[in-house]
């Protein structure tokens, strides 16, 4: 497997866990209240997963796009990735629960999209050589 295809995989798995971390800790700390004081009901989790996907998702994304030329990549890529950016900045204090919440999943759906798109182009345009 090429480094952009371990990228592309990478990248998925993380913003795949940005998106269960949105919707599972609401509901683990409305059944069991104490769940509020692990580590993973932080808001410095969602930061670090910020931290892990944006080089992971910029670096997968660009090496591809060298190899494919097809840059709608890009324009999936950093739409998704600047609603993660924005979701996580203005949070749930300036955009509320639910619009931090809709920000994220739709910043991580767009960055999923961009890398199964990718990741296909990539094994097409090696396979076609």
């Amino acid at each position: 497997m090429t480094a952009t295809g371990i990228l592309d995989r990478s990248a998925i798995v993380l913003s795949v866990i940005c998106a269960m971390h949105c919707l599972a800790v609401p509901l683990s700390v409305a059944i069991v209240p104490m769940a509020s004081t692990y580590w993973f009901a932080d808001e410095h989790f969602h930061f670090l997963l910020l931290y892990l996907v944006l080089p992971t998702s910029a670096l997968a994304i660009c090496l591809g796009c060298r190899r494919h030329r097809t840059f709608r990549v890009i324009a999936w890529g950093s739409a998704g990735l600047g609603l993660l950016v924005v979701g996580a900045l203005l949070g749930h204090d300036r955009l509320g629960e639910l619009g931090e919440k809709g920000l994220t999943l739709l910043g991580a759906g767009f960055v999923v999209l961009a890398h199964v798109h990718n990741f296909r182009l990539c094994r097409q345009s090696q396979c076609a050589h």
